[in-house]
């Protein structure tokens, strides 16, 4: 189908890759993977004909056709978003209108003509191969992928020059799913999607009858599209088969075994090397000598390319907040007659990791707006915990940048005990790099400075970080530094996000904002989606309530007691909790606030156990850390069951 044969492309001076051979086959679904700077979207454009080689051959298959999505910089004027898709099926519905004039010609001639005979054959010809592409449903294949893409039906009859650069990109990769071409070629496809069309679009490239290579930074969606991968490391491209996930255990596998060879190959050099200069200068030795040499000369020597250091950057831990870090109570907010948020009610505790989700426009960002004091409720109130100290990271946050100060000089003032090395390394997982750090912050691109306004939020962080989009902009090295960071601080943190890796591996509550209000589901991003297949098969109704019903943990209102899931109590449908002793019901919720703070404790006790078992000391080291792991694993369940019962009694 497409083949590259001895490809080689340069950068300036800087080779990008050599030797290069890849067969592209027909209805391969692959990704093109490598760290940054090694030439992915360059060998994209060479693949799209938008760039030529160096060196070596492309040849491709007579007629195929490819389809070219770069990360940025289209846009679309003229027509409305319908007419500007309708356009890829300019071939078919001229087609169809060489049938209509075909059928008028049919009406007109003798039928016992050879005339009649040519035109009948030509408007047969047509009409199967306008069927067979379905072109009798084009509205509907524009609508589908439309609506697919976040488009509501208000949008379709709206120009395109009305759309901000990520939904022009919307558009731009509409056009491309409608025109089907042989192979696609998508460049960063998701960098403009949320969640919602994420999910359709794993679901469309699925169902793709033909082939194509995807640059993505996003982990889960390269793990459930693609079923090969090539990477470019070490100036060579080297294939793997099998998604994401295996794509990484296959490398670590390719590279142990590339290390031992580099091994063995410098042992029989140092060896030939030895010969040569002990029997050098002896007469009798000479022809042994040469022929070592000769040896050596012949040896094509093996390479192991530097990896791009790991980093490890950990949270300077801000000072702890009081246990209920935010309460908000029938807030509601509303843009003229526009109501997007409407009564809500619930809590935010100390340590909590919670992912906003919902789809574009639901009203995540006014939310965290809200709770920053960005914006201003309507109705209700937001009450900030004792000692809690807020910092908001925005999708536009390079806008309160200095634009004046130096890159390097900005982020040392935000962090005056964290050494120039440090900042520096941590910059360089943010991809600012050499002279990069002394560039003034005004010369940057937005994305640029939303990284570094990211990374400065990582050396001074507040107790109660609030997160739209942070995730943006980034390769996969500095989410997993971004990730690593955030598991391991102690404050609390409330974010947005599109990337399904990155909530999964993070959140430890899930709230879903849909029709102005909020539901919240516990767990991470696959106990969501979980109970949301549940609650739409109608089986799971209970896990998830609307959040001014109910509250995260068990809080006192008056004299009720209100869970979260769980059902009402009663025999009869919609009955109220049951009334107890106040002291009673008081002692039984301190004693369950107790409980959740020691059961974290006690497993985290479990786990730095296990991690000592793993290193062997001595057999009676080892027998006591068994023991000692036993009895804590006994103290858990004991704790758990305790909790399991008292909430079991305050629920009924």
């Amino acid at each position: 189908m497409l083949s590259l044969q001895n490809a080689g492309k340069r950068f300036g001076p800087r080779i990008l890759f050599l030797e290069a051979n890849w067969l592209i086959r027909a209805k391969e679904k692959t990704a093109l993977v490598g760290a940054n700077g090694t030439g992915k979207s360059t060998l994209m454009k060479v693949l799209a004909g938008l760039e030529t080689l160096d060196y070596g051959d492309l040849q491709q298959t007579k007629g195929m056709s490819i389809g070219y999505l770069p990360q940025e910089g289209l846009r679309l004027t003229g027509r409305t978003v319908f007419d500007e898709c309708l356009t890829v099926f300019d071939e078919l519905k001229e087609m169809d209108r060489e049938v209509e004039r075909l059928s008028g010609q049919l009406a007109e001639l003798d039928h016992a003509g050879a005339e009649y005979e040519a035109v009948a054959e030509r408007y047969s010809m047509l009409q199967e191969r306008f069927h067979a592409l379905d072109g009798y449903a084009l509205d509907a294949q524009v609508g589908t992928v439309l609506t697919g893409l976040g488009f509501g039906k208000e949008d379709w009859g709206r120009q395109t020059d009305e759309f901000s650069g990520g939904w022009q990109m919307r558009i731009a990769l509409a056009k491309l799913l409608l025109a089907k071409p042989n192979l696609l070629l998508l460049d960063e496809p998701t960098n403009h999607l949320d969640l919602e069309t994420r999910n359709w679009l794993e679901d469309y490239l699925h169902n793709y009858p033909f082939g194509y290579i995807l640059i993505s930074h996003d982990r889960y969606f390269l793990d459930v599209t693609i079923d090969r991968t090539v990477e470019i490391w070490n100036k060579r491209l080297n294939v793997y088969q099998g998604n994401y996930s295996k794509y990484l255990t296959q490398k670590e596998d390719r590279r142990a075994q590339l290390e031992a060879a580099y091994r063995n190959q410098r042992e029989q050099i140092e060896h030939l090397e030895a010969f040569i200069n002990r029997f050098r200068a002896q007469a009798t030795k000479a022809k042994q000598v040469q022929s070592r040499i000769k040896e050596l000369e012949k040896i094509e020597r093996i390479e192991i390319p530097e990896e791009e250091p790991v980093i490890h950057f950990k949270f300077p831990q801000p000072q702890p907040s009081g246990r209920m870090v935010v309460e908000v109570e029938n807030l509601s907010k509303s843009y003229g007659e526009k109501q997007v948020l409407n009564n809500l009610r619930f809590g935010i505790e100390r340590g909590d990791r919670i992912a906003l989700v919902g789809v574009n426009g639901a009203g995540k960002s006014t939310l965290i707006k809200l709770l920053t004091g960005v914006e201003t409720p309507t109705s209700g109130t937001i009450k900030l915990g004792h000692n809690v100290i807020s910092e908001y990271f925005a999708q536009d946050q390079y806008k309160v940048l200095d634009p004046e100060a130096r890159m390097l000089d900005d982020i040392s003032r935000a962090a005056v005990k964290v050494p120039e090395l440090q900042l520096r390394s941590l910059l360089g997982c943010f991809l600012f790099s050499g002279d990069d750090v002394f560039k003034p912050l005004g010369v940057l691109s937005g994305g640029e400075r939303n990284r570094f306004a990211l990374a400065r939020i990582l050396v001074s962080p507040s107790n109660f970080l609030l997160l739209d989009e942070p995730t943006n902009h980034l390769d996969m090295r500095a989410k997993d530094v971004l990730l690593e960071a955030i598991a391991a601080f102690s404050g609390t943190v409330i974010f947005v996000s599109h990337d399904r890796y990155f909530i999964d591996r993070l959140a430890t509550r899930v709230l879903e904002v849909e029709n102005g209000t909020v539901f919240s589901y516990e767990g991470n991003y696959e106990d969501y989606t979980r109970k949301k297949e549940m609650l739409a098969a109608g089986v799971a109704a209970a896990f998830a309530e609307p959040l001014p019903t109910v509250l995260k943990k068990p809080v006192s209102t008056g004299t009720t007691i209100v869970i979260e899931g769980g059902p009402e109590s009663g025999n009869g449908s919609g009955s109220r909790a049951r009334r107890l002793n106040p002291i009673k019901q008081k002692q039984m919720e301190e004693r369950c606030v107790f409980l959740e703070e020691e059961v974290p404790r006690i497993e985290a006790a479990i786990a730095h156990t296990e991690q000592q078992l793993a290193v062997y000391v001595s057999a009676e080291e080892t027998q006591r850390l068994t023991d000692l792991a036993a009895e804590l694993r006994r103290e858990l369940a004991e704790l758990t069951a305790e909790w399991e019962e008292l909430m079991m009694q305050l629920e009924s």
